[in-house]
């Protein structure tokens, strides 16, 4: 439950710069508050996917330790605001968002800056095959939700790297989301049982797909991924490097490990969560929740009185 505090605080302090029109300000908000919150927990904490190397982010960075060194050592990923530019615009959508298992149990495939994917929900994780064609994909996930290919729906990033995955789609027969940004919450959307969305597809950076594996853990949903290299001096990056890319990463092999813990803060309202509320002396937030081993999903909404915080924060 600790976990809920660092997301709120990190989509609390990035709302504050909601349709300002500058990314980086929401971005350096949301890592300041993340940062200050994640020093008070129990925890040798790494992270591994953060916000960079230790010479591009002086804090969130990859490697860097967090919490205050004692049991238990873990792994931790964050993306202090997934869609920093739906909320320096003022769109809708935006999330902070923080997961974290036992220590090396998770796999980032760092040689490659994007991924091809598909995820889906408990109902549909035996089903799914990256391998296969679009159309039967979803054919199996409409027969694994009883339901026909007409009343499929797909999320996918709305990028021109997608257009002959949309012609696919729509040959198909199914119904298709189309986002600008918030490739994580998208994911989760997907990983939900009834929540308007059957599938993710389409190609997404590397570390945002382990951090909603986190969450599929979480929902007991699937995800599959495949290395996508942009160019031929990426692919001979990867091959140099050893990385194999025709293996395909499932959800276990993303994160592992027997417990998984994952905390998603609205921080501009969508589909998924409503975004930060200011009233007076404080404001009001819409988190999710979720633990792997128990397979529990809490939806929190909270009010936080500004004056009573500001007091723990400068006292502590």
């Amino acid at each position: 439950m600790e976990l809920v505090r660092v997301t709120e605080a990190a989509a609390m302090s990035a709302s504050l710069h909601m349709g300002k029109g500058d990314k980086e300000l929401v971005d350096q908000a949301a890592v300041d508050a993340m940062r200050h919150t994640l020093e008070g927990i129990r925890m040798d904490g790494i992270v591994v996917i953060g916000e960079g190397e230790k010479d591009e982010a002086p804090m969130l960075y990859n490697g860097e330790h967090i919490g205050d060194g004692s049991e238990p050592r873990v792994d931790i990923a964050v993306d202090p605001i997934d869609g920093t530019t739906l909320l320096s615009k003022g769109l809708a959508g935006a999330i902070a968002v923080i997961a974290m298992s036992a220590r090396g149990t998770m796999n980032v495939p760092k040689e490659v800056f994007y991924m091809d994917k598909i995820a889906v929900g408990p109902a549909a994780r035996e089903v799914i095959d990256i391998n296969a064609s679009v159309k039967t994909n979803l054919e199996r996930i409409a027969k694994a939700l009883e339901k026909p290919i007409s009343e499929v729906t797909v999320i996918m990033l709305d990028r021109p790297r997608h257009a002959q995955l949309l012609v696919d789609v729509r040959a198909a027969g199914a119904r298709v989301k189309l986002i600008s940004d918030g490739d994580v919450a998208a994911g989760i959307q997907a990983a939900l049982p009834d929540n308007g969305v059957d599938v993710l597809l389409g190609v997404g950076g590397t570390p945002e797909g382990v951090i909603t594996a986190a969450a599929i853990r979480c929902t007991g949903g699937a995800i599959q991924r495949k290395p996508w290299p942009r160019d031929d001096a990426e692919r001979q990056k990867c091959i140099d490097a050893g990385l194999d890319l025709t293996h395909v990463y499932d959800t276990n092999e993303l994160v592992g490990g027997d417990d998984v813990f994952f905390s998603a803060t609205g921080a501009s309202t969508g589909e998924l969560l409503r975004g930060v509320n200011f009233v007076q002396g404080g404001a009001t937030t819409h988190s999710l929740v979720m633990r792997s081993r128990s397979g529990t999903i809490r939806w929190i909404d909270s009010l936080h009185n500004f004056e009573r915080l500001n007091k723990v924060r400068f006292t502590a």
